[in-house]
């Protein structure tokens, strides 16, 4: 890539940090229960005021480092929606006051053009055919949307779920339950190919018909290819969307031979941004282990023409 054909590039940080003392705080449903419900209840609001400083300090961050795009950790509410130890904000003491501060960095990313977004946890399935599984991920949604809502995320992204034996019944069954959705959820609603089911040429067709974008992933398509060239790929999930369309970039541990190509490297090697992407309006959110440090040295190299 020469220099300057990278302008339309938002760099984006996923979830946490590797280096930067900025720490995202969490816990488990098995300690929570442990606690009488007051002492639980404080404990929670607690977790979720230490998290709105840690949001508001990584916007901050990534204002101050040149990254247009930051992921926000699915458990930024500690246990949020589990069955005995989750809760309403209204339950916390303070719940008001900690919803400001989440809104507080909201507007810090506005200010800053930081386009914030959610990836729920894999348990997310909204076609699976187990009762329990899909109202557990209903819920996760519905929570993430009133988060997503505070701080201005325009983007919750899901996988396409599992294929259970029959590919074409499971994407009719993800239609229906797209279909079924409360707007705050579907409006921000993307789905991504994986590497292991479902293509983005399996996965496009159901977004062309429930008019919600395909987040293409290139290192899964790179795992598990479909026919579709990445340049064709790009464009048909650009087209997708009706804003400025996210995608995700890796590179695999032990490179494209190795044993699983599929594991995510702590950097991105030059070589594979793609070339179709170049001069394209897209934020680019950087899936590496070595989080900011990836993101940084991914920078300095759309900078100096490398990529």
């Amino acid at each position: 890539m020469r220099k300057n054909e990278w302008r339309g590039i938002r760099l984006g940080l996923c979830c946490q940090f590797a280096r930067e003392p900025i720490k995202f705080r969490t816990t488990t449903a098995t300690a929570m229960l442990r606690l009488s419900r007051r002492d639980r209840l404080a404990r929670l609001g607690e977790l979720c005021r230490s998290n709105a400083a840690a949001l508001l300090a990584a916007v901050r961050y990534c204002a101050g480092h040149g990254f247009g795009a930051f992921r926000v950790n699915s458990q930024i509410l500690p246990v949020k929606t589990h069955p005995q130890a989750g809760y309403d904000m209204r339950e916390l003491p303070a719940g008001g006051d900690i919803i400001a501060r989440f809104r507080e960095c909201g507007e810090l990313a506005r200010a800053h053009d930081i386009r914030l977004s959610f990836h729920p946890d894999q348990f997310v399935v909204l076609n699976s055919p187990n009762v329990t599984t899909l109202a557990h991920s209903l819920a996760e949604l519905d929570y993430q949307a009133e988060v997503a809502s505070w701080i201005g995320a325009d983007t919750i992204n899901i996988h396409g779920g599992g294929a259970y034996g029959d590919k074409p019944a499971a994407l009719r069954t993800l239609r229906k339950n797209i279909n079924r959705l409360p707007a705050v959820v579907r409006s921000r609603l993307t789905l991504e190919n994986d590497d292991k089911i479902y293509t983005p040429a399996d996965l496009l067709p159901v977004c062309e018909d429930t008019a919600v974008p395909l987040v293409y992933d290139v290192h899964h398509h790179r795992c598990l290819p479909d026919g579709l060239s990445i340049e064709a790929a790009t464009a048909r999930a650009r087209a997708t969307w009706n804003c400025e369309p996210v995608v995700h970039l890796s590179s695999p541990l032990d490179g494209w031979r190795g044993p699983r190509p599929e594991r995510h490297h702590d950097y991105i090697e030059p070589r594979d941004f793609p070339s179709a992407w170049k001069r394209l309006k897209l934020t680019v959110e950087v899936e590496a282990k070595a989080k900011e440090l990836a993101v940084t040295r991914l920078l300095e190299w759309l900078r100096s023409g490398a990529c």
